[in-house]
């Protein structure tokens, strides 16, 4: 069993920045990958960013290449999102997800992850 805790979410005006944090607990491993997924209003989860906490393997959605970066704690079992240049349309619930033996080519797929927490608010507006 593996426990996740997101936090770091927030109100931000259009082009501040925020950090959001994904601290992990429990049974993880060297094998994991933590991604993280966005759902906004009368919209489907989508995937933002995920890394391989081995190796350190980044994968990123198009819509955020360039302004999120994805990195990791492994001593403090921590991942974390960096968002610059935030935008209106990022405003949603970022969640944090981790899995196991998640081949590069499903990364992407939420349906790839096993945990996930709760959800933080990210609201972008002036």
């Amino acid at each position: 069993q593996v426990q996740l805790v997101e936090s770091g979410g927030g109100l931000v005006q259009p082009g501040g920045s925020l950090r959001l944090s994904c601290s992990a607990s429990g049974r993880t491993s060297s094998s994991s990958t933590t991604g993280w997924f966005r759902q906004s209003a009368g919209k489907e989860r989508e995937f933002v960013a995920a890394v391989r906490w081995s190796g350190g393997t980044t994968r990123y959605a198009d819509s955020v290449k360039g302004r999120f970066t994805i990195s990791r704690d492994n001593a403090k079992n921590t991942v974390y999102l960096s968002m610059n240049n935030l935008k209106p349309e990022d405003t949603a619930v970022y969640y944090c997800s981790i899995g196991s033996g998640i081949i590069l080519s499903s990364m992407t797929f939420a349906s790839s992850y096993h945990y996930w927490g709760q959800g933080t608010q990210v609201t972008v507006s002036s």
